[in-house]
């Protein structure tokens, strides 16, 4: 993940510029959040809490911008270009890990939904099934970069399994033309999209069922704004519980409200789809707010990463993330 480590350098030229954090207008206190890739239904839910007046109504005008890839998103939060980012989990912690100054303060997703795929006429249901399969891999994809791990806690041997390295682009075309037999992609996004485009029914293994944990959907701030602008995050993450709660129950408002911005995405269907499997992937935790943190999230995942690259002495979890924000 040399990428982590060029972001983190971009980190220590910027700290002799200004940073600005949140803005405030007349009416309402400005929070800048952005995506860490382009429009998709996992982020429906902001788009529902600002059309249905959720942030407005909690005194907060919320601008959300799409991404292109977490390093861009997490340069824009360190540079006090943005207020927020939503990242995976796993490069948030791993860009922590390097030195980077932000914390996760809200972790929606402790296990991204990864799947992998194969076809029916050769199905991978169960991990000794991935023995004798070719499977897609890139630099940085989830269900390729922990397969080590994944195949040590299933008793599988990996030697088995032929990984063939190639552009993240074209890796789902590369299955879809019977070039690689399995491929490792997102249920809430990719899958949806891919029944409709083909009318395919896939065999589907489901990582985090077979012990793959890794953390998905979080948002990050900078270190110094969870502390300076406290009273105005936390208004902003309650609005954001709010909205999360909605589009479980309204799936259909939640789509309408990212259609709204999404005007060239996929059938609204398909988006609706997406939200429903989105929100299956939150969960919601008793008595404690929705993308609460549990310190043994964070630690399992330094663990996973140091299995497949040094990353020295592991930071204590408390430099990782911090609940203060979800606090109502």
């Amino acid at each position: 993940m040399s990428y982590i480590r060029n972001l983190v350098s971009m980190a220590v030229l910027s700290t002799g510029s200004a940073v600005v954090l949140l803005s405030q207008s007349a009416f309402a206190e400005t929070v800048n959040l952005r995506f860490s890739w382009k429009l998709k239904g996992e982020y429906a839910f902001f788009y529902l809490g600002k059309n249905k007046g959720i942030y407005r109504d909690a005194g907060i005008d919320v601008n959300l911008g799409e991404g292109a890839g977490a390093q861009s998103a997490l340069a824009a939060v360190v540079q006090g270009r943005e207020d927020l980012a939503v990242v995976p989990g796993i490069f948030a912690i791993t860009a922590i890990q390097k030195g980077m100054p932000v914390k996760i303060v809200a972790l929606y997703q402790p296990a991204a939904p990864v799947v992998l795929l194969s076809h029916q006429e050769s199905p991978v249901e169960k991990p000794a099934d991935l023995e004798g399969k070719s499977i897609a891999s890139a630099v940085g994809e989830t269900s390729t970069a922990y397969l080590d791990v994944f195949c040590s806690r299933n008793r599988i041997d990996c030697s088995k399994i032929k990984k063939i390295n190639m552009d993240s682009q074209i890796r789902i075309s590369q299955f879809m033309q019977g070039k690689v037999d399995v491929v490792g992609v997102y249920r809430t996004s990719d899958l949806p999209l891919l029944k409709e485009k083909t009318g395919s029914n896939f065999a589907v293994l489901d990582l985090p069922e077979f012990g793959l944990v890794v953390p998905g959907l979080a948002v990050v701030a900078r270190v110094d704004a969870v502390e300076k602008n406290a009273a105005v995050l936390r208004r902003f993450f309650v609005a954001t519980d709010k909205a999360i709660e909605m589009a479980r129950r309204e799936p259909d408002a939640a789509t309408a409200a990212l259609k709204t911005v999404w005007q060239v995405g996929p059938s609204d269907a398909i988006v609706r789809e997406q939200v429903e499997a989105t929100s299956r992937s939150i969960p919601a935790a008793a008595a404690k707010p929705l993308g609460w943190i549990e310190d043994s999230a964070i630690s399992d995942a330094v663990r996973l990463i140091a299995a497949v690259e040094d990353i020295g002495a592991p930071r204590p979890p408390a430099s990782f993330y911090t609940n203060e924000l979800l606090a109502r």
